[in-house]
């Protein structure tokens, strides 16, 4: 199950400079406006540190970590609801992935272009917001023009419909995303069912000037952005992408020394990663074996076949049993044999629902 982040912003705000250096992918990054026209999708690893610990522990002959896939989309201009610049096409991309992540410039550069003349990271994000919210205008009232009429003839499915769309108008003409209307549980299957931009969950990526990396609590652009964010429940990641490109390129105990030098603790990809991960509701359990130990990705609240499904369809349909640790439990005994013998290894059946860091062996027969 890979998770497929947008990554969006403005044009020169460094997506693609951030885009490069998670993926190290070559997107092309140009100082001007539309370098980025069709969207690069890159896969990248997920780091887990319980992963190498269950590695080191098993000694299997490979180690599969879980996958995250990004998108980069170009940047929005206003207008871009209108079709201005390329807007259709990118907003068409947006519409693809599952969370959006919304780069936002934070440093100030007299080399690097800011296509509105300034740097001013809430006048960025509300134009992006905006005209993300006029997109999905558009579209509900393209619909409520068809639903209204059978809502009025008394049909019950277009009447709870109506009162959906009519909700989301409300907030759309206060300039409010979709996201931030209460919902009962019902009216938000509905919702979910109009495949709206704004409903997407979304994080604000906070990038800055290689000074501020370390220590971004001076950076008053940065203030500003956390300050929007919190309005809107939402999280603010801060990297510096030139500096993610330069990690990019290093591995191991290399790539620590250089994070230690910069005094960070973690790359913007590790936090990156972690902050998706929590937006979608995303979790991780693993199987480990002598020939394999690998991660896999689910949603919190699957149930034992529905993860087992996600190695294979037929795991899911002839499931039978997953035998269950977990991994501080794991580590602790030593041994898989050690924590069944401790007791700690358990029997879960069709209605257990799966819990992050489980170590699982599914029994199944077809």
């Amino acid at each position: 199950m890979a998770l497929t982040a947008g990554i969006v912003g403005l044009p020169n705000v460094g997506k693609s400079t951030l885009f490069n250096a998670i993926t190290q992918a070559g997107a092309e990054s140009a100082n001007y406006p539309f370098c980025t026209i069709d969207p690069n999708v890159g896969i990248v690893e997920v780091p887990d540190h319980r992963l190498t610990k269950l590695t080191e522990l098993v000694q299997p002959k490979k180690t599969v970590p879980t996958a995250f896939e990004f998108t980069d989309i170009a940047g929005i201009v206003k207008g871009a609801s209108k079709g201005e610049g390329l807007g259709n096409k990118f907003l068409s991309h947006i519409r693809q992935v599952d969370a959006i992540c919304q780069v936002v410039r934070c440093f100030a550069d007299d080399n690097i272009t800011h296509v509105s003349g300034k740097v001013d990271p809430i006048s960025d994000i509300e134009v992006i917001n905006l005209e993300l919210i006029l997109a999905d205008m558009e579209s509900v009232e393209k619909r409520i023009s068809r639903v209204e009429k059978l809502a009025k003839q008394k049909d019950k499915e277009a009447a709870a419909e109506f009162e959906v769309l009519s909700m989301l108008r409300e907030a759309f003409e206060a300039e409010k995303p979709a996201r931030t209307v209460e919902f009962t549980e019902e009216q938000m299957k509905i919702a979910k069912m109009l495949h709206l931009l704004t409903i997407k969950p979304v994080l604000y990526v906070a990038n800055v000037g290689e000074d501020d990396v370390a220590d971004p609590s001076g950076n008053e652009y940065v203030q500003k952005v956390r300050e929007f964010a919190a309005a809107d429940n939402a999280e603010v990641i801060v990297v510096c992408a030139k500096i993610e490109e330069e990690i990019a390129e290093l591995e191991g105990e290399e790539k620590q020394m250089f994070l230690e030098e910069l005094g960070i603790e973690e790359s913007g990809l590790d936090q990156l990663i972690r902050a998706a991960y929590n937006l979608l509701g995303l979790a991780t359990y693993f199987t480990a074996g002598v020939q394999e130990v690998r991660a896999w990705t689910f949603r919190h609240g699957m149930k034992a076949p529905q993860c087992a499904g996600v190695i294979h369809s037929d795991f899911e349909r002839g499931f039978i049993r997953a035998e269950t640790v977990s991994y501080d439990d794991l580590l602790a005994a030593g041994s898989y044999n050690a924590a069944k013998e401790a007791g700690k290894v358990r029997l879960e059946g069709k209605e257990y629902l799966v819990k992050d860091g489980d170590v699982i062996h599914f029994r199944f027969n077809v």
